[in-house]
């Protein structure tokens, strides 16, 4: 049995991880996933974050890599590739939480650090879609290198599509951004960029049919007003409109909620004794949607919890000059 178990990998699992450690904590750090970092390694690995202290700006796969290297330093065990199912026991006698995989990890407490839950991509529900995933079509991009000199389109219409556009256009061949509509979600200033890197921008069509072999090389497009049909060459296909989040199994646990939120106190603690929720997939009033804010949270989780499992411990410990 360890003394926490986290479940989620993303930045603020990671430091929770970190901090858990650091109070001397036994760790279990868990994700759906199959690598760390969340939402960070899955959609975003090649963009900048602005708002991390002390950083100006960092790629989000350089800041996973970085609460990665902190994280197990104290050697927590990961599971990963696995969702929790289902939670069996309580705060006195111990949590049982059995795994997607049939495996049951024994935990004193946990901290659920999901960030927006469950998320998968929202799909364009063309039928023949999942044939070429991976092979010229994908959801978000992982690395940029491999559109090098390639013709590029892009679905969406929001900042993920349009700040991919505008960091690809440098290196592929053409890049074109197709919307259904001629209205953008995306930042104005972000918009005209890609104007100025030359990125067309297609409006009022959206690709109905799939075209290629061994892989995609045409995207036949449907003008959503006229009909009108035409088929467009390309290598390379991306995704950006949006994607779906729940909280799945976590929803039946018999936690308090708000939506697709886990309602909690100010030391991170659900209704249920035990259990704690940190990031964003908690809530509570003036709640604030920052990586920092969560990974505060998780800090704060950790030492209330360590009250908790040594009534003898203060909750505030010190500051890392001297624990370390």
């Amino acid at each position: 049995m360890v003394d926490v178990l986290i479940v989620g990998a993303g930045p603020c699992g990671l430091f929770t991880t970190f901090y858990a450690g650091m109070r001397g904590l036994k760790v279990h750090l868990m994700d759906a996933l199959p690598q760390l970092g969340g939402q960070l390694t899955a959609l975003y690995p090649e963009k900048y974050i602005y708002d991390m202290p002390g950083f100006p700006k960092v790629l989000a796969k350089d800041l996973v890599q970085g609460c990665t290297d902190q994280a197990l330093q104290f050697k927590p065990k990961i599971t990963l590739d696995v969702t929790a199912e289902h939670i069996r026991g309580n705060y006195n006698d111990g949590f049982s939480v059995h795994l997607s995989n049939s495996e049951e990890i024994t935990t004193k407490t946990i901290v659920i650090a999901g960030g927006i839950g469950r998320f998968q991509p929202t799909k364009l529900g063309i039928e023949n879609e999942e044939a070429f995933l991976g092979k010229g079509l994908c959801y978000g991009v992982q690395d940029p290198s491999i559109y090098e000199n390639k013709i590029v389109h892009i679905v969406g219409a929001g900042d993920s599509a349009f700040d991919w556009a505008c960091h690809l256009a440098p290196i592929a061949k053409s890049v074109e951004i197709i919307h259904r509509r001629d209205v953008f979600k995306a930042h104005e200033s972000t918009i005209q960029n890609a104007h100025d890197l030359g990125v067309k921008i297609r409006t009022w069509t959206k690709p109905t049919q799939l075209l290629g072999h061994d892989a995609l090389n045409q995207i036949e497009i449907t003008n959503v007003k006229s009909q009108e049909v035409d088929r467009l060459d390309t290598q390379a296909l991306i995704v950006n409109i949006g994607f779906k989040a729940s909280l799945g199994p976590l929803k039946d646990w018999g936690l308090e909620l708000d939506k697709n939120q886990i309602c909690v106190n100010e030391y991170g603690q659900t209704n249920k004794e035990g259990v704690f929720a940190v990031g964003d997939i908690a809530t509570y009033p003036s709640k604030l949607k920052l990586i920092a804010t969560g990974m505060a949270e998780g800090a704060l989780a950790v030492c209330k919890i360590k009250t908790i499992l040594d009534p003898k411990s203060r909750l505030f410990p010190g500051h890392s000059t001297d624990m370390m």
